[in-house]
Parts: C-alpha cells; sequence; structure tokens
C-alpha cells in the first residue's frame, strides 16, 4: 500500500523535475528516493514516471496519480492542523486559496484585521491566475477556504461578499480624453492596442467577454501574467487596461476611467460544508472587512455582470 512519504516523494519529484533536487530538497540519499519511487511504482502495478536523460516525465499512470497524490498530502496536513488547534499544541495554519487580484485588492485589509485578533495563527496562501483551478484546488482538499468569484459549482456554503468594480486606466496623458472627463465607453477605445493578460489569467476571459459585448476584439499590445503589472503599464502609455478598482496603489498617476456600462463581479468565498471554527471565524473577519474593501458604484444600475472568472 503506498505510504504518505512515498506520494510525498513523487510529487517533490515531478515538481522539481529531478531526482537530485528532490533528494535534496527532501534531506534523503538519491538512492533512497529512488528506491521509494520504485516501491510506489510496484504497487501501483506499471511505471510512473520516464527517466529521461535530462529531465523526468509523468507517464499517463502517473499523471493518473498525481492529482490524488497531491490531495492525499494536503488533506494529511489538514489533519494534523487540526489536531494541533484541538489540542491547542499552536495556533495552527489557516490556508487560503485565491485568485491573483484578490491578493491584491480585497485580501491586505483582511488580513491586517485578522492579524490584529489572532497574531498566533499562520495564514498561508494558494494564488491561482483563474477561478477554474481555484475551484479544483478547493475540491483537490488544498485550502480550507476560498476566495474569488462566485463558482460556477461547488457542493458546499457560498458566502457573497460584495461587487467588485472594473475601471479603465490610461497613461495620464493619453489624447483621447477630454480633461475633466470621468467615464468612457469600451467601444470608444476599440482601434487601441490594449494591455491584456496572459492566457492562462482569468481577467483575459473577463477582457474578450466584455469587448465582445461592446462590438470588438482587444487587439494585444502587450500580455501580462502579472495582475499588478497591468495598471502600471497602461499608465506608462502601452495602451488602456481593464483592472479591478481596488488594485490601484495609492499615489497612481495614471487617468482612471469608470467604463460604461460598468463591468462589476461578484466576489465569494466558499468551503467545505462543516468548516472548522478557525476557518469559520475567518469567514466573519473577510465578510465584515470585504464589503468595506471592495468599491462599488451604489445606486446605479446596469452593468456588464461577470461573476466567474
Amino acid at each position: 500500500m503506498a505510504t504518505l512519504r512515498q506520494l510525498e516523494y513523487l510529487v517533490t519529484v515531478v515538481d522539481t523535475g529531478s531526482f537530485t533536487r528532490a533528494a535534496e530538497l527532501l534531506h534523503v540519499s538519491q538512492p533512497a528516493l529512488s528506491h521509494q519511487v520504485q516501491a510506489l511504482e510496484r504497487d501501483a502495478g506499471g511505471r510512473l514516471l520516464e527517466r529521461l536523460p535530462r529531465a523526468v516525465r509523468l507517464t499517463p499512470m502517473g499523471r493518473a496519480m498525481l492529482p490524488h497524490a497531491r490531495a492525499a498530502l494536503a488533506e494529511a496536513d489538514r489533519a494534523r492542523t487540526a489536531a494541533r488547534r484541538a489540542a491547542g499544541l499552536d495556533g495552527g495554519e489557516l490556508q487560503l486559496a485565491v485568485v491573483y487580484s484578490v491578493t491584491l485588492g480585497v485580501l491586505p485589509p483582511v488580513l491586517r484585521a485578522w492579524r490584529e485578533r489572532h497574531p498566533e495563527v499562520r495564514v498561508r496562501l494558494l494564488e491561482f491566475p483563474h477561478t477554474e483551478a481555484l475551484t479544483a484546488a478547493m475540491a483537490a482538499g488544498r485550502a480550507d477556504l476560498a476566495i474569488g468569484p462566485v463558482p460556477s459549482e461547488w457542493d458546499g456554503p457560498v458566502q457573497e461578499l460584495g461587487t467588485e468594480e472594473f475601471v479603465l486606466v490610461l497613461a495620464g496623458n493619453d489624447p483621447a480624453v477630454a480633461p475633466g472627463v470621468d467615464r468612457a465607453a469600451l467601444a470608444d477605445f476599440a482601434d487601441r492596442d490594449w494591455v491584456h493578460y496572459a492566457p492562462g489569467n482569468g481577467l483575459a476571459e473577463l477582457l474578450d467577454q466584455v469587448c465582445a459585448a461592446a462590438g470588438f476584439r482587444p487587439r494585444a499590445a502587450v500580455r501580462t501574467e502579472q495582475t499588478a503589472a497591468a495598471p502600471l503599464l497602461a499608465a506608462a502609455g502601452l495602451g488602456p487596461a481593464l483592472v479591478p478598482a481596488d488594485l490601484l496603489p495609492a499615489g497612481f498617476d495614471g487617468r482612471v476611467l469608470r467604463p460604461e456600462p460598468p463591468v462589476r463581479r461578484t466576489l465569494a468565498a466558499y468551503c467545505r460544508p462543516e468548516p472548522d471554527p478557525l476557518t469559520a471565524a475567518f469567514l466573519a473577519v473577510l465578510d465584515r472587512h470585504t464589503r468595506v474593501g471592495i468599491r462599488r458604484l451604489d445606486g446605479e444600475a446596469g452593468g456588464a455582470g461577470v461573476g466567474t472568472r
């Protein structure tokens, strides 16, 4: 029967791409590591890894086993943490899965408030570029709580946190917008090259979606994987960018416009059906501080709502 140690060895070899680097990281000899992986392969009934001259590649059997190995390790870690919390041995660790923009915009004031109340609790962030990857990580048991757009499907409690507003960002001296104007239609920028997002980033789909609704497809002047880079690149004159309003840094010197119609998405937190007391306590802090932190246009109707990316 496969052991947790063998599963850990398999995952580490895959993540590092090397038996040598995995052995160093795990503080074991390479022969001992190879022996345990071979034992796991015997138990599985076939090869899990293909050993190439300068790399290691998963076989089809290995690809089938890997997500289950990750889930088993995550569940074991959660079991240890829960036991420590129950025994009062330490403050434990809270594992949060989030999309990139939540880390940058919504989460900092929440974590500050949480830290003031529970300084003994460690917080580990698992960050994902897309809500589908976020939901998959939660389903695999890799985190206690997920924060991001409302999931299309989730077998457990989903707590809506508020509505996140998006803004258009341009260079401060962009000639396309007259001074004093604070709103603009997306279609006004149909002939411009945009600061776009990398294909794996969920905001790439969001931008394509709202621009399609406005009757055009945005051409990319540059694509970035880092959500925080988009407003900076737009302010530098590379083209307009669509970004969450609460992501803009203090003292931002770019031109900020509200798109017409408004672009908004609902954010939510979700967890397994029976969250432990620590997760429930964080949910309460999250709900209280996120409702204040998300920018809104109260009283305005309509808007291009996007809720799943």
